[in-house]
């Protein structure tokens, strides 16, 4: 006896596709809402930093109040605690790291994507990506050990003696100093600002150059006059990126600048930024206002921080308006 199965009906095409477009759709909206709690989380981190930072800080600002920017005293055992040359060693370092860094990276970010050649772009941009990966502690080791003393017998002299008109180069040398973490913060900002100025400049049209050159412009001209101004907002962008690991460095700049918590004209004097502060004396701190303190400080370099790039952003939003690479984004 012989049975026959009956065959299963198939699923015509149209549903399958329905089917098919759905799953698609509810991943679509999976995807969507993930992305949209992963962005909520930032500004939720943020607050929560905000109010850590405040919470800890509460003793130090109801005892010290606005008078804690404003004073230098820094004494654990009386309690006295004021962050003015916390702030001034980390804007002047800072400062300095930019005025250095900022012409030598556009400068080789402007060889590198307009005059090197092909067989040298790459590795000595490979070079400068392996910059930024050194860990911080082996640039303050250098510093220690190559840096320092190096300045100390040629470059400090040089120009104490051809700038003994300016306060800034003037007084004793120790070594230890403002120059000195400016210049270590200077190599340690140099391959951000130069990578990002490089792929900036890189992004900018042919069409740029070639009418420049078109109409007799000679191959820097064309830089000055084309390239540069349509990248402009993108190198500012460039620029913010370094002004944050300047403000930010912490062990390398503990290890070059001496510690000394106080305020002095001359940039051979030690000096004393708010990140050192707190890795040099959060772990000894035993007192509650010495903590509470260190912590107001931490709360300022964070609002230094933001006023800082704030700042720096509405610059930037100031020079793209109209075009330039990056603008939109920026």
């Amino acid at each position: 006896m012989t049975t026959s199965l009956a065959s299963e009906p198939s699923t015509p095409p149209d549903v399958q596709e329905s089917r098919s477009l759905e799953l698609a759709s509810y991943g679509d909206r999976v995807f969507r809402w993930l992305l949209t709690l992963g962005a909520l989380f930032i500004p939720v981190l943020l607050g929560f930093l905000v109010y850590e930072l405040w919470q800890g800080s509460r003793l130090a600002i109801g005892e010290f109040g606005l008078s804690f920017v404003t004073t230098s005293t820094w004494d654990p055992v009386a309690e006295e605690f004021g962050a003015l040359p916390l702030i001034f060693g980390t804007l002047i370092s800072a400062t300095i790291a930019l005025v250095i860094a900022v012409p030598l990276s556009l400068g080789v970010a402007i060889y590198l994507s307009e005059f090197a050649p092909k067989s040298v772009r790459q590795p000595v941009a490979f070079l400068i990506s392996l910059l930024a990966a050194i860990p911080s502690v082996v640039y303050g080791l250098w510093g220690i050990f190559v840096l320092i003393p190096l300045l100390r017998t040629t470059a400090f002299p040089f120009l104490r003696d051809a700038f003994a008109f300016l306060p800034l180069f003037q007084g004793p040398i120790y070594g230890p100093s403002m120059f000195s973490a400016g210049i270590i913060l200077a190599i340690m900002v140099m391959p951000y600002i130069m990578s990002v100025s490089r792929e900036v400049l890189l992004a900018v049209p042919d069409s740029q150059r070639e009418a420049a050159l078109g109409l007799g412009a000679t191959r820097w001209e064309a830089v000055i006059t084309a390239v540069l101004p349509y990248a402009r907002s993108g190198i500012a962008g460039a620029v913010i990126l370094g002004l944050g690991r300047a403000l930010g460095e912490t062990m390398a700049v503990t290890m070059v600048i001496g510690n000394r918590h106080e305020i002095a004209a001359s940039l051979f004097a030690p000096g004393y930024t708010m990140a050192a502060a707190i890795a040099n004396e959060f772990s000894e701190a035993v007192g509650d206002m010495h903590l509470s303190a260190l912590a107001y400080v931490a709360f300022l370099l964070f609002v230094v921080t933001v006023l800082v790039n704030a700042g720096a952003r509405l610059l930037i939003w100031r020079v793209a308006r109209g075009s330039g690479i990056g603008s939109k984004a920026l």
